[in-house]
């Protein structure tokens, strides 16, 4: 590249630099966009941002297009989304037509103040990568009348956030990182109502940094807050483990799995036991039950992300599995038995070494011969 094209470069990115796209998803919020808006363009005015406002409507049908068409702002777009519906795939939509160098996100619903924006986007230029209007840092606040409910909720999700983020409010929908950003992060496929937490995790933030705000009661319409999206922030969480710590998220979890399938086993024996009948029955019955049972968690909890097969064929395959499996443990403890002394006097940790090894194998055999991504 030559000085001239660099200066080019350089002349162009700064110019972008000064545009901020603000990415606003919304579903029946038309009652509350004038007032947001009509916030957004003093911001602009007093404080001369060269901004964008991308409202990503799910198909509403509620006049937010109407609204929006009747303010005439040439800064302002209203995009109607009719496919893949939801908050989350809304602001990824967002984030792919951001024209500005600079991305922030916020809700609808007039909980989050327009006014801080200045404050964040200085946090950006102080260094972070990734910064929050934060609910629970020194000098920030909530409305009185949020509510207990929807305060426990929020700290729950919190918890369950922190093995992937220290920040204290990682469930915030008020966010701004560069767009820059999303040229190296992982493809985003977010689910349910929390996106920050997966830029943070997928762009790999690392200094994140959060502006105290006054997070208001919303003004009009209803909350989105349901059972089902609470649903799908843990499966979201559980794709971000998988993303984050691959193949030992499997592994505990088809362990996991396993455990579960012995206390069936123990649970059926027992019942078959009390009801008279010979032990060789009771046994292989207790075996293939829990097998079968491991095998639907493990078809529709541990390896949900493989590539769906036909379901006797993946059952037989996974009884044959876990038959070698449960072979190569025997062969491992008696292995051991031999090889060392100790293991002799102390069958106990032969045995440990054996289900490790049979646990090993069945994990292997079932993750790249069963379920096959």
């Amino acid at each position: 590249m030559t000085p001239t094209d660099r200066n080019a470069e350089q002349s162009q990115a700064a110019g972008k630099a000064q545009v901020l796209s603000i990415v606003v998803p919304t579903y029946r919020e038309a009652e509350n966009l004038p007032e947001l808006l009509d916030r957004l363009g003093k911001l602009r005015a007093e404080k001369q941002l060269d901004l964008e406002v991308l409202i990503m409507d799910d198909n509403s049908r509620d006049g937010s297009e109407e609204t929006v068409a009747a303010l005439g702002l040439d800064w302002v777009r209203l995009v109607v989304r009719t496919e893949n519906r939801g908050l989350s795939p809304a602001v990824i939509d967002g984030f792919n037509l951001a024209a500005g160098n600079t991305v922030l996100v916020m809700d609808a619903d007039l909980s989050h103040p327009p006014e801080k924006i200045p404050e964040m986007l200085a946090a950006l230029d102080g260094g972070a990568d990734f910064v929050i209007g934060s609910r629970y840092v020194p000098g920030a606040s909530t409305a009185e009348n949020w509510g207990l409910f929807r305060w426990v909720n929020s700290k729950i999700a919190t918890l369950l956030a922190r093995p992937f983020t220290r920040v204290s409010d990682p469930m915030s929908g008020f966010f701004a990182f560069r767009r820059s950003l999303l040229d190296t992060a992982a493809p985003f496929n977010a689910v349910g109502y929390k996106i920050g937490l997966e830029v943070i995790v997928k762009g790999g933030c690392r200094r994140c940094a959060e502006v105290p705000i006054h997070f208001d009661q919303r003004h009009h319409g209803e909350s989105k807050l349901s059972l089902r999206e609470q649903l799908l922030y843990l499966r979201h969480l559980r794709r971000l483990a998988m993303f984050k710590y691959g193949h030992w998220v499997h592994f505990s979890q088809f362990a996991l799995v396993g455990l579960l399938g012995t206390f069936v086993n123990l649970a059926v024996i027992t019942l078959f036991d009390g009801m008279g009948l010979p032990l060789k029955i009771s046994a292989a019955a207790a075996i293939f039950i829990a097998m079968v049972f491991n095998f639907f968690l493990n078809r529709y909890v541990t390896f949900s992300d493989a590539q769906p097969g036909r379901l006797w064929r993946q059952l037989t395959a996974f009884i044959a599995a876990c038959s070698v499996g449960a072979a190569v443990n025997y062969t491992v403890v008696l292995s051991a038995a031999w090889m060392w002394p100790l293991f002799n006097e102390h069958p106990q940790f032969a045995a440990v070494l054996g289900i490790m090894a049979g646990l090993t194998f069945n994990y292997l055999a079932s993750r790249h011969l069963v379920f096959k991504k």
